[in-house]
């Protein structure tokens, strides 16, 4: 059901009230202010339709296709070529999981995901950030919201809501050591990936630590290389399910 509650919903940048994104401000559309295509992908048919409609009526997105389950999301997506799979994670046939996995793996240039679920402490949402996802939305957010979530990550930001993240990792058995292998990151990398973790913003892990906001960039970068990360939510993953960070850490 799509509800109105306010979130804790963190878009990683400068320039946000509720929001705050990687890049450099929120974005309201697609390069060179062309509307962004998305593809909706749910197996509940109210639930698909009525996001359609709401969505559909927003600036600068255009839905451009619906899917009933993972197998019809990785086709549609194949068809259509959106720039942003919205995707439901408790689908039939294949799962949002396995669905997402595909998406990233088959294509040079593949669409964006982003996980939509009705429950924040939904296993199956850190289990697709592991795979390549965005980030992630709920399905009670303001319809203004997930639109947001759209256009920020169709922008090549990430969606992270660290307080739902930490909920969700402490309810899951640690990973191994080698989830993060410690030594190939650098005390400041380690630091840097702590504070990702607790949705700070480039701009604003700049100013903690007192240096340059291409040092910054520098040192996000190492650590997605390092640890193999598909993106900026996939390393803060990694962190906590590593235990490098713990549920509760506030920065």
């Amino acid at each position: 059901m799509i509800g109105s509650d306010a979130s804790e919903a963190v878009t990683t940048g400068p320039g946000a009230s509720s929001a705050v994104t990687t890049g450099t401000g929120p974005a309201t559309a697609g390069p060179a202010g062309t509307p962004v295509t998305l593809l909706i992908a749910d197996d509940d048919e109210v639930t698909r339709s009525g996001l359609r409609m709401l969505l559909a009526a927003q600036q600068g997105i255009t839905v451009v296709g619906e899917a009933a389950d993972g197998v019809e999301a990785v086709e549609q997506a194949r068809l259509l070529r959106p720039d942003v799979v919205l995707m439901d994670v408790r689908m039939p046939r294949r799962n949002g999981i396995e669905a997402t996995r595909q998406l990233l793996a088959e294509s040079a240039e593949p669409p964006k995901v982003v996980v939509i679920t009705t429950f924040e402490n939904d296993g199956y949402v850190t289990a697709a950030l592991g795979a390549g996802a965005s980030g992630f939305v709920l399905k009670r957010l303001p319809v203004r919201q997930i639109a947001e979530a759209v256009r920020v990550v169709a922008a090549g930001e990430a969606i992270l809501f660290p307080a739902a993240l930490r909920r969700m990792v402490a309810a899951r058995p640690l990973g191994s050591a080698e989830a993060l292998p410690k030594a190939a990151l650098t005390g400041r990398e380690e630091e840097v990936l702590r504070l990702m973790a607790t949705g700070l913003s480039n701009p604003e892990i700049a100013e903690s630590l007192t240096v340059s906001l291409e040092t910054v960039k520098t040192h996000v970068g190492n650590v997605l290389t390092k640890l193999g990360a598909q993106n900026r939510t996939h390393a803060v993953v990694i962190a906590y399910e590593s235990g490098l960070v713990v549920p509760g850490f506030a920065g």
